[in-house]
C-alpha cells in the first residue's frame, strides 16, 4: 500500500554510475533516497545509474540492494521513473519490476508543475561525437543486444570491463567541444516537442543555459554526476533548485 500525501515536489538525478567498487557513492545514494527523495511525489532517473549494466539475470548482492532501496522508496508513495543511459541502456523490465521503477522512453515529455518538459540522458544531442553516434545506433539494435545477452553472465561482465577501459581511453583523447551538447540539435529538440525547458545529463557539465527556441527565453538544465558528491535538481511548483543554485 503507498501513501498518496506527497508534496508538490519533484527530483531528477542522473550519472551516479552505481559499481560495486564504489561504496562511497551508494551510500550516499542511500542517503539521498531515505532523506531527499522520500520527501517527493516523483524522482526521474534520467540514465547511467549504474556505471555498466550488462542484464537483468546479474544476482549480486550489489544489484539486489539498490533494487531494494528503490522498491522501499516507492512503497512510501514516491513515483520513480527512469530513462536509459549511455551505460546502462541493457536495463529492462525485469529490474524496474523489481524497484517498482517505470521505464520511459530515450525522450520525453512531461507536465512539471504546468511547464512542458523535455527529459532525456542527452548523449543523442552530441552529434559531433561521431564515433559514439555509431556505436549508439549498433547497440540499440535488437539482434546487437540479442547476441550480448545470449552470451554468459561472466563473459558479459569482462566485456563490459574491457569497454570502458577502451571508452576512457577514447574519451581522454577528444576535445571538450566534440563531447558536449550540439546547440542545434538542442533547439531542434525543443521545437520538436514544443517546449521550452530542457532537462539531460550525460555531460557531467551541471549548469543551466538560458538559450532562445522560436525568439522566446528557454532553459536546458544540466544535472551534474555523483563522483564527488550527490548531484540533484530539486523542483517545485514555485522554483527549481540545481544542487545550491536557486532559479525560477
Amino acid at each position: 500500500m503507498t501513501l498518496s500525501n506527497k508534496p508538490a515536489l519533484t527530483y531528477f538525478i542522473a550519472d551516479l554510475h552505481l559499481s560495486e567498487n564504489r561504496p562511497d557513492i551508494s551510500a550516499c545514494f542511500f542517503r539521498f533516497l531515505a532523506t531527499d527523495a522520500i520527501q517527493a511525489e516523483k524522482l526521474y532517473i534520467l540514465g547511467d545509474l549504474f556505471e555498466a549494466w550488462v542484464g537483468d539475470d546479474d544476482d549480486s548482492e550489489f544489484v539486489a540492494d539498490i533494487a531494494q532501496a528503490l522498491a522501499t522508496l516507492s512503497r512510501t508513495g514516491t513515483e520513480i521513473y527512469y530513462i536509459h543511459g549511455n551505460r546502462d541502456f541493457l536495463l529492462g523490465a525485469r529490474f524496474a519490476k523489481m524497484s517498482h521503477m517505470v521505464l520511459l522512453p530515450e525522450v520525453t515529455l512531461i507536465d512539471l508543475y504546468g511547464e512542458p518538459t523535455v527529459i532525456m540522458h542527452g548523449d543523442t544531442l552530441c552529434t559531433r561525437d561521431i564515433a559514439y553516434q555509431k556505436f549508439r545506433k549498433k547497440s540499440r539494435t535488437w539482434w546487437w543486444q540479442g547476441i550480448i545477452k545470449s552470451l554468459p553472465l561472466k563473459l558479459r561482465k569482462k566485456i563490459a570491463a574491457d569497454y570502458r577501459k577502451k571508452s576512457a581511453a577514447a574519451t581522454a583523447m577528444k576535445s571538450q567541444e566534440i563531447m558536449d551538447v550540439t546547440d542545434t540539435e538542442v533547439i531542434h529538440c525543443l521545437q520538436e516537442y514544443k517546449s521550452q525547458l530542457l532537462i539531460h545529463g550525460h555531460t557531467h557539465r551541471p549548469a543551466v543555459h538560458n538559450i532562445t527556441v522560436n525568439n522566446n527565453e528557454a532553459k536546458r538544465i544540466v544535472l551534474g554526476d555523483w563522483y564527488e558528491q550527490g548531484a540533484w535538481l530539486r523542483v517545485t511548483p514555485q522554483e527549481m533548485i540545481l544542487l545550491n543554485q536557486a532559479f525560477t
